[in-house]
């Protein structure tokens, strides 16, 4: 069974004591108006499961294949993999009402578990959700049954270690199971890095992210995680698909790009070969102050067509900038004066990029030149080292965050969307404006912030996040609400309905209005081909 795992109600590591930070308990009184009593979640065994719906004789097929220790039906097992680590997920699990469990979780340690254990179950009528590290935020790993007789959670854990490393062609092939920091690390005794570190980078696991068409912090220079998939193979109901990492063909439609993305619908991603660089001699780090977000996104798309993309590109609008500087704690005195000299020049709160250099020591410094030069061009301040240092410490804290405002009664939530440049402003007014006003009719004003990432020649992602008062007892219709807003204002702004969130459950609705019924008919056709009974996480992706 895997050695680290998340807490069951929330994010990360049980043992980490939760704290919020002075600056955020003055967001909570202050900006949003809270001063309730912080509300724990429930004990473990307070949490409320139905009883398990797999036949005995179904139980013991599965134990004959990955033996009696490989098939958990235990409280604790179920609720662990009950649910994401969205919102609505987090409401539901700390109330101890999750939206239905797995009725068991298995473990397979080998491909060939792994192809008896698909056999068993469509010979049963199970469902299964194919399970990594649990972090999906958009309902992806919910144990939806369909119309089968019960659901099964498919733990990867056991299958997640390095078969090869082919330096010359720069290729390491890894199980899927394997988490995207244990690779990380691996990599780094070899002098490599993956290059990619989403948000979730501590839990996540590496199959999690070609299923999902994952974007790390780093994307813009190391690219998404569909450009690091070489080759990959697929364990379907119906047979395998293997396909080599070959440096380009013209050998038909691309499968790879079928597969990365199918978000456990077609079957199992069980290995992976992947693209990697040399580890960065530097990683440089700086931020840079813009009147407004639009001279900064100026100055990103600059940035972006003359191939001076940094590694790391993230800017904050002005309302995320207040609350971040809120959230670090913005008492203290040097924060004061980096106010008072901002302000000083015109730029009052302004909107904070952060820009990263990484990899070979000259260069990582052109471009940090280069850049700098563009920042300068579009009446950006450069404010040094420190900025950059801060958000590299506290990359992967946000979640952890999460936890501690939703104890102390806020909604907290993110949400993606990408556009075109000639778009970007025009979307990012509209999705806000979206969520402000829903969040007004519920009754419940709150603030909304937003950042540019992820850089493209043609355009750029945006990354909202919104925070209110949650409703009491009524929290995930008062998420609906907004959610349902907020993805009217995304598809018919312009933008994609996720850039990196993936479709799971709570995207399915709009999925048809980004493809196209045809779309929707070609993916049901493949389906029907390699999961003819449909028991392949059911209820996800496809409508």
């Amino acid at each position: 069974m895997p050695a680290e795992r998340m807490r069951w109600w929330g994010w990360g590591d049980p043992e980490r004591a939760p704290v919020l930070s002075p600056g955020a308990l003055t967001l909570l009184r202050e900006t949003l108006g809270i001063v309730s009593e912080p509300r724990p979640p429930v004990a473990l065994a307070g949490v409320r499961l139905e009883s398990s719906a797999i036949p005995d004789r179904a139980l013991a097929a599965l134990r004959e294949i990955v033996g009696a220790d490989g098939v958990r039906d235990d409280q604790a097992e179920r609720v662990t993999h009950a649910a994401g680590k969205g919102y609505p997920d987090l409401v539901r699990l700390r109330a101890g009402t999750p939206d239905g469990a797995p009725d068991a979780v298995a473990y397979p340690s080998s491909r060939e578990q792994l192809v008896a254990v698909l056999d068993a179950c469509a010979q049963h009528s199970l469902a299964i959700v194919p399970f990594g590290g649990g972090t999906s935020v958009v309902g992806g790993v919910a144990p939806m049954r369909g119309p089968h007789k019960g659901v099964l959670a498919l733990d990867m854990s056991e299958l997640a270690s390095v078969l090869d490393l082919d330096r010359e062609s720069s290729i390491v092939k890894v199980q899927s199971g394997m988490r995207a920091r244990e690779l990380e690390r691996w990599l780094a005794r070899e002098g490599l890095t993956l290059g990619h570190f989403p948000q979730s980078f501590e839990y996540v696991s590496l199959g999690g992210c070609a299923a999902t068409r994952s974007a790390g912090q780093a994307s813009t220079g190391y690219g998404r995680f569909d450009e690091l998939v070489l080759g990959l193979s697929l364990t379907a109901p119906a047979g395998r698909i293997e396909l080599p990492a070959h440096p380009a063909s013209a050998a038909g439609p691309n499968l790879r790009e079928l597969i990365v993305g199918s978000e456990g619908t077609l079957g199992v991603i069980d290995e992976l070969s992947l693209r990697v660089r040399p580890a960065p001699d530097v990683r440089i780090y700086e931020g840079a102050f813009f009147e407004g977000l639009e001279q900064g996104a100026q100055a990103l798309r600059e940035m972006a067509q003359s191939h001076t993309t940094p590694d790391v590109a993230r800017l904050s609008d002005e309302n995320e900038t207040r609350i971040s500087l809120m959230l670090a704690g913005a008492e203290g005195v040097k924060t004061r004066l980096g106010r008072a000299y901002i302000g000083a020049r015109g730029y009052g709160e302004g909107a904070l990029a952060i820009l990263g250099f990484e990899g070979e020591e000259r260069d990582a410094s052109t471009r940090r030149s280069r850049a700098r030069r563009i920042v300068r061009g579009h009446g950006g301040l450069l404010v040094g080292a420190s900025p950059g240092r801060a958000w590299l410490r506290s990359r992967f804290q946000a979640p952890y965050l999460r936890d501690e405002l939703i104890t102390h009664g806020a909604i907290v939530e993110t949400l993606e969307t990408a556009t075109r440049w000639g778009n970007l402003m025009a979307l990012h007014q509209k999705v806000t404006d979206a969520i402000e006003a829903s969040l007004r009719t519920c009754g419940t004003p709150g603030v909304v912030g937003c950042h540019i990432s992820h850089l493209y020649e043609t355009g750029a992602s945006l990354y909202f996040t919104f925070l209110a008062p949650a409703s009491t007892g009524k929290e995930i219709d008062q998420w609906q609400a907004v959610k349902a807003a907020a993805s009217r204002a995304i598809v018919d702004g312009g933008g994609t309905i996720t850039h990196h969130h993936a479709v799971g459950r709570d995207h399915v609705p709009w999925l048809e209005r980004e493809i196209g019924e045809g779309g929707i008919d070609a993916l049901r056709a493949l389906k029907r081909q390699l999961d003819p009974q449909g028991i392949m996480n059911p209820g996800k992706l496809l409508p």
